[in-house]
């Protein structure tokens, strides 16, 4: 099965689930389902699927704990599925640790897209000699993609990967949201600046002594995002 995707499947409508199994399974994915967050939680403990997508709207266990719970244990892709494309539900989907996300009704196409899109997120290859970079306490490590924080050792998911590296490699320079939309989630992508936004604020959590007073990943107001510089 070399080139398929495990794809964990996380849905209660029965008819949704099984539309969406069939036509990733026709995509070339390998999918396991699961009709409620417990029973996904469940599934994940079984298995290392290479992409979960999951939906808000579960029975009891709700998409929002489930991806947190993800979250605490694994740093699995994470796609939502919300039948709302408010700003609040889609952000909090996105502060919770989700990697994107897809409103409802899914049309499968664009499902496999987002899916291909997200995995595609793997940091390019360091020139040599060029993979150790170090920015005051925060030390990177693009070989092994691992990072230090003083004596902390912080664990990304493959999104907050891809953004650190995309501002780190360019330390002063100001990306606008725009540019970061286009380097780290494609520039076809049409989930706007909340995606970078909420991203910013996660691996801010992770990387920042003070996330409210950044040192690293740090607001140009009116424009976007700069990291450091750092001496």
């Amino acid at each position: 099965m070399g080139g398929m995707t495990a794809v964990l499947l996380i849905e209660d409508d029965d008819n949704l689930r099984d539309a969406l199994s069939l036509a990733l399974h026709r995509y070339g994915h390998v999918v396991t389902s699961a009709a409620s967050g417990e029973a996904g939680l469940a599934a994940l403990a079984d298995g290392s699927p290479g992409i979960v997508v999951l939906d808000v709207m579960l029975p009891g266990v709700d998409g929002f704990e489930v991806c947190r719970r993800i979250r605490a244990r694994s740093g699995v892709p994470i796609i939502m599925l919300t039948a709302r494309s408010e700003d609040v539900d889609v952000v909090s989907g996105l502060e919770t640790g989700a990697d994107d996300y897809v409103v409802k009704p899914v049309q499968p196409r664009i499902l496999d897209a987002r899916i291909k899109a997200v995995l595609r997120r793997t940091p390019a290859a360091p020139a040599p000699g060029s993979a150790r970079e170090v920015h005051g306490d925060l030390v990177i490590d693009r070989d092994t993609l691992t990072i230090t924080e003083g004596i902390r050792h912080p664990e990304l998911t493959r999104t907050e990967w891809q953004l650190l590296l995309a501002l780190s490699e360019r330390p002063g320079q100001v990306f606008s949201r725009e540019q970061l939309l286009e380097k780290v989630w494609g520039f076809d992508h049409l989930g706007g600046s909340r995606l970078v936004d909420a991203c910013v604020q996660r691996l801010r959590a992770k990387i920042e002594k003070e996330p409210s007073n950044p040192c690293y990943v740090q607001t140009v107001r009116g424009f976007g995002y700069r990291f450091g510089p750092v001496s």
